[in-house]
């Protein structure tokens, strides 16, 4: 009896130690990379969902700015709030990340960010975007985009 408790206890220790040290073998750009990758993927979910406010409310930190393709400057979830229950529901999207870098809490990620209309008589198109990232309490948000029409092609 006891050595099966501590077979499980052993093996419930290993579940937790195993990851937290193949983690710390990571580099910080990896670890940067993989926790926007989650960001992205939320963001992505949110559009194919049709949930505008969970982009707004869970991928921007609350004193965003965004500089829109138009050169038009939006401060605050608020003020995104409007243009995501506006793009959100007639499109699909997929970010591709390009060009990404860090340093401890704060970090920016070039990104092509891919429409996809779910109406078929328009035609998909790109953004290249710049997300500026800061770490706060542990979470990654985005704090600033920057985007224009195009698409900007893969380092090598």
């Amino acid at each position: 009896m006891l050595t099966a408790m501590l077979q499980a206890f052993l093996g419930l220790l290993l579940a937790a130690v195993i990851p937290a040290a193949q983690a710390e073998g990571k580099s910080e750009l990896d670890r940067f990379r993989e926790a926007i990758r989650a960001r992205y993927d939320l963001k992505e979910k949110a559009f194919a969902e049709n949930k505008p406010d969970l982009v707004v409310d869970q991928f921007y930190s609350e004193d965003v700015i965004s500089v829109d393709h138009e050169g038009k400057v939006h401060q605050g979830r608020e003020a995104l709030r409007a243009i995501y229950r506006e793009a959100v529901p007639g499109n699909t999207v997929r970010v591709s990340s390009i060009h990404c870098h860090v340093q401890g809490n704060t970090g920016w990620d070039w990104a092509n960010f891919h429409v996809t209309p779910k109406d078929p008589a328009q035609q998909p198109f790109s953004f290249i975007i710049l997300f500026l990232w800061e770490k706060r309490d542990g979470k990654w948000w985005c704090v600033g985009d920057m985007y224009t029409l195009g698409e900007m092609a893969s380092p090598g």
